[in-house]
């Protein structure tokens, strides 16, 4: 008899146990259509420098999903990360293991960066400033989604902002679906 309460006591304990464990937080990732770049080589970064901004941009994605837990919002900046980096250098190992990663679901590790965001930001913002005076279509477009990335990854950066917003005024908000569709 005693042995019999001993057993119910450890069902009901296990059982308990079980339920009281948080339940695996769900999130549908939308991954970015690139087939290829709709970056031609003339654009005027070079491979290499496209590859580490590629990087970056993966690695920033991941880190800002991982830490938000997913949220709604940060989903969308990082599939705009993503979809970016996908499409400056297409076979970009981080960014293509971070999208397959959060196409089946999974929170990818945080990841050493070698940049934080505010750093990554005041880059972007330097870079898109330098590609606009460059001038040319393809430097104009990618300027105003580096310069747009910046001021959402640090919005404490006032130049980014300031940046970001008299753009926006100026001609328009930035349209994502040109990268991520």
């Amino acid at each position: 008899m005693v042995r019999f309460w001993q057993v119910a006591v450890m069902v009901c304990v296990t059982v308990s146990l079980l339920q009281a464990e948080e339940p695996a937080q769900t999130f549908v990732w939308i991954p970015p259509k690139v087939v290829e770049s709709v970056f031609s080589p003339d654009l005027g970064m070079l491979n290499s420098e496209r590859d580490e901004y590629a990087t970056n941009l993966a690695v920033y994605a991941s880190n800002s999903v991982t830490i938000a837990k997913a949220t709604e919002s940060s989903l969308v900046n990082a599939r705009r990360a993503i979809a970016l980096a996908l499409q400056l250098s297409p076979r970009n190992k981080r960014a293509v293991v971070v999208n397959f990663q959060l196409s089946k679901g999974l929170l990818p590790e945080v990841m050493e960066s070698n940049y934080g965001p505010p750093v990554l930001a005041r880059l972007l913002l330097t870079r898109g400033q330098l590609l606009e005076k460059q001038g040319g279509g393809e430097n104009k477009r990618l300027s105003r989604y580096f310069i747009q990335l910046a001021a959402e990854m640090d919005p404490k950066n006032e130049d980014a902002v300031y940046v970001s917003e008299v753009l926006r005024l100026d001609h328009g908000a930035v349209d994502w679906s040109w990268v991520t569709d």
